[in-house]
């Protein structure tokens, strides 16, 4: 994938992940699970290759249970 791609994926992933974060949300399974779910509909929009996708969700998911940490 090029940068360009990789920078629109990222930039979609941070949008994300910000409006669906809140402060009980590393608590809260469903919302965890939602927030995947949005992950892998962007990951697959722009043609991610699907063996790093898990990879890739997890890796978001570590950096918005991080996010909401330090936004309590």
């Amino acid at each position: 994938m090029g940068d360009d791609k990789l920078r629109i994926i990222a930039r979609e992933l941070v949008d994300i992940v910000r409006k669906n974060t809140a402060i009980d949300w590393k608590m809260k399974e469903s919302a965890q699970a939602n927030l995947r779910r949005l992950v892998k509909r962007v990951l697959n929009k722009y043609g991610y290759p699907p063996d790093l996708q898990a990879r890739a969700v997890d890796t978001v998911l570590d950096l918005a249970k991080q996010l909401a940490m330090l936004t309590q």
